[in-house]
């Protein structure tokens, strides 16, 4: 396709304030790419991937541009250069001769390595690399920066790659059928986003000194009432606590995903439990992760850790709009808490006064505030608050039937959104076809062997699925109930 021109001059459009700041928040210890695998039960061909992509995914004018910064601001520009071919790749993992499980390595080693270099600059920042031979089947690892849009955002662009039937034609809209509304009773909030804005400016516009300045609270409350203490709670957070989990971090990431859990199975125990869905996996991501810090000699006991959760701002049918539209909120992970039904309490309960807190939309202000700030200021804000979490968590219910990409079934998929800052953990969670799928990335610094945390994932689980079908069904599962079923289970022969 030609590049659009007006004028005699390549086409140019300014780049919001959101989607600057996180163009700006790219480091070589942590690239803003929103990386992901998927992994198809048929052999799929470059050919085929790319005539997909270029109908599809390019039908979006924006992966056809790149992303400028200068002294005047961030703005879209056609790439006159343009070139798929370099955009969609081929690659091989070698054959191992070792089964399935040392394939899944060589793939979890090929996407590290992949999301440990950086996008070029001077291309559109998003690349997709095909292993056309991979367990019988084929695997693509799809990289696209978070400049583009938010994750929740881009696995809707990927899945509209995709058909619900082998056999493409009408009738496989998928606009429908794959993701459920959460955060939808935030998103009518988002008006008031711009008046948040202005407060986060004016902080972030005064250097962040004022984080010092008691008079601070006082201030904002009179300007901002509800959204100011909000924010006064958000600047008020103490650093995270020191844990191998936190640390210098170097250029190399680590990725590996756990092998599917049952759906319904994760549903019942929340059902027996009176949690959500998301409440179950957060709680089984703490004891995955105590157990993992365990073993390497840390002391836990007492420990909470905070995750920076990312919410979604709009409705889902203008998630093909691209862009970021997302706030952030802290949730508390009790790695500490050696009791898996009292964890889950402590998450559930977390999560209780998250939903009615506006700490995402005083995020996403702040983010808008940021995109305006000058670079030294925006480094301080990313200091400040990316100090005040040890990981990045993401939960995202995808489609529950099968999909295909050029006729090939879509066996499983994973994503991982980027850390900023200082954070050097992602816990990514993504419901599909029935399973559960759960994915970490980490610093090859803090957490080289991945897939030691990842492996852990599914004994949690299983702790918490037996203690369920041992409580009584007759009465509230409690955290009594679960002290006494497992010293029960500790006296049983």
């Amino acid at each position: 396709m030609a590049t659009q021109k007006k004028r005699g001059r390549t086409r140019r459009e300014a780049m919001s304030k959101v989607d600057t700041a996180w163009l700006r928040m790219e480091r070589p210890t942590n690239p803003m790419m929103i990386t992901g695998v998927l992994m198809f039960a048929e052999r799929m061909t470059l050919d085929d991937l790319r005539d997909v992509v270029a109908e599809r995914f390019l039908s979006y004018a924006r992966f056809r541009q790149k992303a400028v910064d200068s002294a005047a601001g961030a703005h879209w520009e056609d790439d006159p250069h343009f070139d798929l071919a370099w955009h969609v790749q081929s690659a091989a993992l070698g054959s191992s001769g070792q089964g399935d499980a040392a394939d899944k390595l060589a793939l979890e080693q090929f996407a590290s390595q992949l999301a440990s270099t950086p996008l070029a600059k001077d291309r559109p920042l998003w690349q997709f690399h095909l292993i056309e031979r991979y367990r019988g089947g084929s695997a693509l690892v799809a990289r696209i920066h978070h400049c583009y849009a938010d994750g929740i955002a881009l696995v809707q662009v990927l899945l509209s790659l995709t058909d619900t039937r082998p056999d493409a034609g009408a009738g496989n809209d998928l606009s429908k059928a794959w993701l459920k509304q959460d955060g939808a009773e935030v998103a009518r909030r988002v008006g008031a986003v711009e008046r948040y804005r202005k407060i986060g400016g004016r902080l972030v516009g005064k250097g962040m000194e004022m984080v010092q300045d008691p008079t601070l609270a006082t201030m904002l409350a009179k300007e901002g009432g509800e959204i100011a203490r909000e924010l006064v709670y958000a600047l008020a957070l103490p650093d995270d606590p020191p844990s191998l989990l936190r640390g210098e971090l170097g250029v190399s990431k680590r990725v590996a995903w756990a092998e599917p859990l049952s759906l319904d199975e994760v549903k019942a125990v929340g059902r027996a439990c009176g949690c959500t869905v998301n409440d179950v996996l957060m709680s089984v991501a703490a004891g995955a992760l105590r157990s993992y810090m365990v073993e390497r000699g840390e002391r836990v006991d007492g420990l909470t850790l905070r995750a920076t959760v990312p919410v979604n701002l709009r409705p889902l049918e203008h998630a093909r709009k691209l862009g970021n539209h997302f706030g952030l909120v802290f949730l508390d992970l009790p790695v500490g808490e050696a009791n898996p039904v009292r964890r889950l309490e402590f998450v559930s309960e977390c999560m209780s006064q998250l939903k009615t807190s506006r700490q995402a939309i005083v995020a996403y202000g702040l983010l808008a505030a940021l995109g305006m700030a000058p670079q030294a200021v925006q480094e301080l804000a990313l200091e400040l608050f990316s100090r005040k979490a040890t990981a990045v968590a993401t939960n995202v219910p995808g489609p529950q039937q099968p999909l295909y990409m050029s006729g090939r079934r879509l066996d499983g998929m994973m994503f991982w959104v980027p850390q900023t800052g200082s954070i050097g953990l992602g816990l990514s969670i993504l419901s599909y076809d029935g399973a559960v799928h759960f994915g970490l990335i980490g610093d090859g610094r803090l957490i080289p062997d991945p897939d030691a945390v990842v492996g852990r994932f599914r004994a949690e689980f299983e702790t918490l699925l037996y203690l369920a079908l041992m409580g009584d069904w007759k009465r509230d599962f409690d955290s009594t109930d679960a002290e006494t079923v497992m010293r029960d289970a500790a006296l049983s022969p």
